[in-house]
């Protein structure tokens, strides 16, 4: 058994699957995207430093590689702020954040043309609403061989990438307790060393996104983010 299978069994048993923000992305026994699966649970075997299981294996594909974790970080990161999106309400989280230094402003090609601050679970419907749209269209992830990826492909990915560490971001800050509450705070870590390794080491996240989980206690300017 992979140590993909174990976070994603860990994360079931301690997560109410009943929770999850939104239906998992399966992949097609037959498809690319599940031959892609099969290749990278393959490559996170138990055992394997997650450091080492990130690289791109020698003679892959970067868009096939990228495109199976994008999909996968997208299911996982959907069950885990399934679990605590109860707790996160307008109320509690008037305003999409990452601390009281970092907000977080949507912005879109239909109503939200300019930067716009919201509540943390609207911006996360739009945020899960708009990655469901680009992982489901086969012009964008194709799952069937022989058909390319669009020439843009990578930069979707990062942008896909860079709203998916927000919710990590407003989860650790924010929601955390309720992690720790459920005891499944070595999971969600494990999670976020993954997506943090992938990400850093194919150079598909700023670093300067990475800032609210690595900032310690340095005194500087509050920061606004739109994506």
């Amino acid at each position: 058994m992979s140590l993909l299978d174990i976070m994603s069994i860990a994360l079931k048993q301690v997560f109410n699957k009943d929770k999850t923000f939104r239906p998992k992305r399966k992949f097609e026994p037959g498809t690319q995207r599940f031959e892609l699966h099969k290749r990278a649970q393959a490559s996170l075997n138990s055992g394997v430093d997650l450091k080492a299981a990130v690289q791109l294996p020698h003679g892959e594909d970067l868009n096939d590689w990228v495109a199976v974790h994008v999909v996968d970080f997208f299911n996982r990161i959907n069950l885990i702020y399934g679990t605590v999106c109860e707790y996160c309400t307008e109320k509690s989280c008037p305003v999409m954040s990452g601390g009281p230094r970092y907000e977080y402003r949507w912005q879109d090609e239909h109503k939200y043309k300019k930067p716009t601050p919201l509540p943390a679970p609207h911006y996360m419907n739009l945020l899960m609403d708009w990655i469901e749209m680009q992982i489901n269209n086969e012009d964008i992830f194709p799952t069937s061989i022989g058909i390319p990826f669009p020439k843009n492909f990578i930069q979707i990915c990062k942008k896909i990438l860079c709203r998916l560490f927000r919710v990590f971001v407003h989860v650790y800050i924010h929601h955390f307790d309720r992690i720790l509450l459920m005891g499944a705070e070595a999971h969600v870590n494990t999670c976020y060393k993954h997506f943090y390794y992938f990400a850093t080491e194919l150079n598909l996240i700023d670093r300067k996104e990475l800032e609210p989980l690595v900032r310690t206690e340095r005194d500087t300017h509050d920061d606004t983010f739109t994506c």
